[in-house]
């Protein structure tokens, strides 16, 4: 029977974080939902992993593919999916346990909806709580989605407006999910449930200082984008900041006292 809601697991070396983002899945009060693993060419046990619960649980397919990338494994993901509704979360994160449940709610209750997405909070490898994402605090609109990528997670689509809008493009490379969303924006309405159902993990594993002035840039295309499908070019155009912030720290020694100057990672793009 066709699944409720279709949700894309994409992997690439996550062993220590995978067990817990499955089990977030099985845990779920919404019971009518498939799980595609897809694994992109991984090198440690990952797909074990995966084929041990897939083994334990008919709803769970692990599909191990050759190294590609995150975008072709995110297309590969989708383009296997049957549900209803679809939707994506991270090898490393975490989903609450009613996240399907209310959103699939809110889907079923607003026809015009074709996206909804969800508050998140902040952990650490150790599963501690750092707080609330600051993107939850940015108000949604169409326009203020071309400088503030607020609708960050949990997100729950429509299959059919996920397909109308071209699903993963693979031009948009690191950012994926806001070319995707800039896209679903131009077609559709997009609701923000004000609800903390996604738990985002930072850890040592996370994109380097390079990878994320790619994003940025990435970013900066993606909107590029988005303003020529709006008709917008002509007028507008996107100006990016990198911003690298300095401090003095006296460092302490056994025998002696000196002054270093540090230098921060470049921050993450204001707020995209």
């Amino acid at each position: 029977m066709q699944p409720k809601i279709s949700i894309v697991i994409p992997v690439y070396n996550r062993s220590n974080y995978l067990s817990a983002a499955i089990e977030s899945i099985l845990k779920q009060t919404l019971t009518d939902f498939e799980l595609i693993i897809w694994d992109d060419g991984s090198t440690d046990n990952s797909v074990d992993i995966a084929n041990h619960y897939a083994q334990q649980d008919k709803r769970i397919k692990v599909i191990a593919a050759k190294h590609q990338g995150q975008t072709l494994s995110l297309q590969g993901g989708f383009s296997v999916i049957s549900g209803t509704y679809t939707g994506w979360i991270d090898s490393d994160d975490i989903l609450a346990p009613t996240a399907l449940e209310e959103t699939a709610i809110f889907l079923d209750n607003n026809p015009l909806c074709g996206l909804v997405y969800t508050d998140y909070l902040i952990i650490n490898e150790k599963n501690q709580m750092l707080g609330k994402g600051k993107r939850c605090q940015i108000p949604y609109s169409p326009d203020r989605l071309l400088v503030d990528f607020m609708t960050f997670h949990f997100r729950l689509m429509r299959k059919e407006v996920f397909k109308q809008a071209g699903g993963i493009d693979s031009k948009a490379e690191l950012v994926q999910d806001y070319d995707l969303c800039l896209r679903l924006s131009e077609i559709t309405q997009i609701h923000h449930l004000q609800r903390p159902l996604y738990y985002y993990r930072q850890h040592s594993g996370c994109m380097s200082s390079q990878q994320r002035v790619e994003l940025i840039y990435n970013s900066q295309k993606a909107i590029a984008r988005a303003l020529q499908r709006r008709g917008m070019a002509t007028d507008y155009e996107i100006d990016v900041e990198i911003i690298g912030r300095y401090h003095l720290k006296r460092k302490i020694k056994p025998q002696a006292t000196t002054q270093i100057i540090e230098n921060k990672e470049p921050a993450e793009k204001a707020i995209i």
